[in-house]
């Protein structure tokens, strides 16, 4: 997993949530209509705990150390560690969450993989993430090689993560769909809608 600009721009990362408040709710109202909350919940690439926190995730897998104490400090039960190796016992949680943390996997069907693994017969994973072909994700493109976060990021469409999706073995599919023009551009939180195509970010629900 890509870690190093999270290392070291943990502040920076954290200051987005704020300047960018309202893409934030609307990216957070958006998993919170398909997700389902459990205590035996995971979060992969937890980051700084910013969507854990609101939806009552009960653990947390993180690469980085710095990003690991924010999420602390937001009472989530972290352990140090790669989507691509979970240390997680199988069999053991009953919903997974992947908030903009595909694009930065080394090995997308291994991180897909092992979520299926520590899930439950009929678990969740839900996934969070910028459809490449969106605006965000264009802009976002145009962007890459300036970006600290995205410079070594892989983006994808909804179609392609459904294919990896099935192919890791994962059924039942629900999207929903937010942020409909730039996040700098927004008033207030975007509405949240059923499918997908139009809004940046999208939520993908999908059973073990």
């Amino acid at each position: 997993m890509k870690t190093a600009p999270f290392r070291e721009y943990t502040d920076e990362y954290e200051a987005w949530f704020e300047t960018f408040e309202a893409a934030y709710q609307s990216e957070v109202a958006a998993l919170e209509a398909l997700w389902e909350p459990s205590a035996r919940s995971l979060e992969v690439g937890v980051g700084t705990g910013q969507f854990a926190a609101p939806l009552a995730v009960s653990y947390g897998i993180e690469p980085a150390p710095e990003m690991l104490e924010h999420a602390i400090d937001r009472g989530i039960a972290c352990l140090r560690g790669v989507g691509e190796q979970l240390p997680i016992a199988s069999d053991s949680m009953r919903s997974v969450l992947m908030v903009t943390t595909v694009c930065f996997f080394e090995d997308l069907p291994a991180a897909l993989a092992e979520a299926k693994r520590v899930l439950t017969d009929g678990g969740q994973l839900l996934l969070g993430f910028i459809d490449r072909e969106s605006k965000v994700g264009k802009q976002y493109q145009a962007i890459k090689d300036e970006s600290p976060f995205y410079r070594n990021a892989t983006f994808y469409t909804t179609d392609e993560l459904l294919s990896a999706l099935q192919t890791a073995g994962f059924d039942h599919f629900e999207t929903r769909q937010t942020i409909f023009d730039l996040p700098d551009q927004l008033d207030g939180p975007d509405p949240v809608r059923e499918g997908t195509g139009e809004g940046s970010f999208v939520a993908l629900s999908a059973r073990a």
